[in-house]
């Protein structure tokens, strides 16, 4: 897809190829780029393992060499049941095939549960990098609960060839202390083995809906997430595009006490351009040290497309470094799935959709 469809499915009412940021300039930022492990990564505590499997990750796939990421994640068996998951693609109850929509789709990794990832390791781990993801929700309890428990060890992650693991916490919920807890230690130990990190940091919490408006993809809740992600030293940090701002403000409305926040926080650091809100979320991963990659846009049938292509370029203008694409792609037919992991890839080749 070249600049001229990319912008024809997109249009302009949003103006996210021409606008320029007004917030926090570009030059402040940690952009991605070739040498991404080189000036910031080995800068770091990282070992030269890690160093090694981090450069693995952005040296594979279509984007190899850009800094830039693109990756396919496929959990929602455990997450959202896998009947209902891979009902519309019954195919994807083997995970070599979604180990091979990854390949076909030119994804830089492919991150699955550890029991996925594990049945077909001895033919595919060598060609393409595999990211385990170790702890998921499951839904099964009844009722159901919301809490993130690990299905794996590192070392078994580290044992069937994978060049990272994965993880998510559902900062704000009631369990989160213990999460981020267990999540930091898996990371200390993926380090110690030369893996790399990857981190969902996601919110959870049913005060965070204050009246009517969903606040769990508030810009300035988000990014604390992301902030306190790459405190516990994560390497990647998967978030979801921010559509709103404010959170702390709708928490704190009826005399609560909640959290800090400052109006500079609203006035000079963000604005309620989807670029500055997404912007926002790069910040707080230390100005971009640490890569930004979102998902987001609704998940309604012809429109898929559409909402990932926008979500790549209000990502890579904003300065992040790439785009997770999990059910847009694998609930389609195979050939569509890797057309739309492909699309979403043609805003990060594109030099004309540059940083804002």
């Amino acid at each position: 897809m070249n600049y001229q469809k990319i912008t024809a499915l997109i249009g302009a009412e949003e103006d996210l190829f021409s606008h320029t940021c007004q917030t926090i300039p570009k030059e402040k930022l940690n952009l991605p780029g070739p040498d991404f492990t080189d000036r910031i990564f080995s800068q770091s505590n990282r070992s030269i393992q890690t160093l090694r499997s981090l450069e693995s990750i952005y040296r594979s796939g279509r984007l190899s060499g850009t800094g830039y990421l693109s990756i396919l994640p496929v959990d929602q068996g455990v997450e959202h049941s896998a009947g209902a998951s891979f009902s519309a693609n019954p195919m994807y109850f083997d995970p070599g095939n979604i180990v091979n929509l990854a390949i076909e789709g030119g994804c830089n990794a492919v991150a699955s549960t550890i029991g996925g990832l594990g049945i077909v390791a001895r033919k595919y781990a060598h060609k393409i990098p595999f990211i385990v993801k170790l702890n998921h929700n499951e839904l099964l309890s009844y009722p159901n609960k919301y809490d993130q428990i690990m299905f794996g060890s590192v070392q078994e992650a580290w044992n069937l060839g994978a060049v990272a693991i994965g993880a998510t916490i559902y900062f704000g919920s009631a369990e989160s202390d213990r999460q981020i807890v267990a999540v930091a230690q898996a990371f200390e130990q993926a380090h110690q083995l030369g893996m790399a990190t990857v981190l969902w940091c996601y919110l959870r919490n049913e005060h965070f809906v204050q009246d009517d408006v969903d606040y769990h993809t508030a810009a300035d809740l988000t990014g604390q997430a992301n902030y306190l992600g790459v405190s516990i030293q994560a390497d990647i940090i998967k978030q979801k595009l921010p559509e709103n701002n404010g959170g702390y403000k709708a928490l704190c409305k009826y005399g609560l006490s909640y959290g800090k926040y400052k109006e500079e926080m609203y006035s000079d650091l963000a604005s309620a351009h989807p670029i500055d809100l997404c912007r926002y979320q790069v910040m707080n991963c230390y100005l971009g040290r640490v890569g930004l990659i979102n998902s987001g846009g609704p998940s309604t049938g012809m429109k898929d497309l559409r909402a990932a292509v926008r979500t790549a370029i209000i990502n890579k203008r904003a300065g992040g470094m790439g785009m997770i694409a999990g059910r847009k792609a694998f609930q389609r037919p195979f050939e569509e799935g890797v057309q739309l992991i492909n699309a979403i890839q043609d805003v990060y080749l594109d030099k004309q959709i540059d940083i804002a």
